[in-house]
């Protein structure tokens, strides 16, 4: 497996009894695959995978994986704080159908690098499924240095990193470790063009739940080197990116799906974005309508 391109770190719509809203999260799939999204993963962190109950997880899992029918690979996350259920989720998710997990180093429990590396090398020698690690230190509390990464990319079924770190430091680390079998993939909206035009295979994206085309457009214009254009509509991007951190994820983007009439809310402890913040949600809907009117006319001429 190569992965790249925009890939879609996706909500789970949830009704307003605050149950799984399926025919949302097929229509949101579906837009994502028309939109040209390159991946989709399920049950990631933005999918509130914490609050996902197994039979949850199941169904969204095998339905994504259904509707998808292996037109772009469906990634799932599988990550925990210990590593022995971390296998056996990686295991279920294998059994429904996902072509590679996205396994976030372990929450609150903060290992060692020694301790990271036998977590993930326990998880890959397992052999469920391909293993995408993900680094996102103010979620988890441990960071994954690049030494470490290095380390784990030698392993066959290690396929990649998401970093979720900003510095371009940490991605120019990175970018060293890519090739045929081992992608280097942003984590992070605000700082993903950048990442891309320095060599990213392309980025996990929280704000392309809602502007799919856009994203696509943006990797594209960085994978050919056109760094005025991928700039111009980074630059147009910004102010999503901006109320995407108004509030924790994934409250602000879960907003903007909600006003598309793809789901109700979220699940406590996370609560719905504050009333303070109305405006700023109604105008970063416009804006993002407007740059997929704009994406998918450019894509398609």
């Amino acid at each position: 497996m190569r992965l790249s391109g925009s890939i879609t770190a996706l909500a789970t719509p949830f009704s307003a009894a605050g149950e799984l809203d399926l025919d949302a999260w097929k229509r949101l799939l579906q837009w994502q695959l028309e939109a040209g999204t390159s991946a989709l993963v399920v049950a990631g962190s933005t999918g509130e995978a914490a609050a996902l109950y197994d039979p949850e997880f199941d169904l969204l899992l095998r339905t994504a994986v259904q509707l998808v029918a292996g037109r772009v690979p469906v990634l799932a996350g599988t990550g925990g704080s210990n590593t022995a259920r971390t296998i056996e989720q990686t295991r279920r998710a294998a059994a429904l159908g996902a072509d590679a997990a996205l396994v976030v180093t372990p929450p609150y429990v903060r290992p060692t690098q020694a301790g990271l590396l036998a977590h993930f090398r326990a998880i890959a020698d397992d052999g469920a499924l391909p293993l995408v690690l993900y680094n996102v230190p103010p979620r988890t509390g441990c960071d994954l240095l690049p030494e470490t990464a290095a380390e784990l990319a030698a392993h066959p079924r290690i396929v990649g990193i998401k970093e979720a770190r900003s510095e371009p430091e940490r991605m120019q680390a990175l970018l060293p470790l890519r090739g045929e079998d081992f992608a280097v993939l942003s984590g992070d909206d605000p700082t993903a063009a950048r990442a891309m035009l320095a060599g990213a295979d392309g980025v996990i994206s929280v704000v392309s739940n809602v502007v799919p085309a856009s994203f696509r457009r943006l990797h594209a214009l960085a994978a050919a080197g056109d760094a005025d254009a991928a700039g111009a509509l980074d630059a147009q991007l910004q102010p999503l990116y901006a109320f995407a951190s108004v509030e924790p994820n994934p409250i602000p983007v879960k907003a903007l799906l909600a006003r598309r009439g793809l789901g109700h809310g979220l699940r406590l402890p996370l609560t719905a974005l504050s009333p303070e913040h109305a405006a700023a949600a109604d105008r970063a809907l416009a804006l993002a309508e407007t740059l997929e009117r704009a994406s998918r006319d450019t894509l398609a001429a």
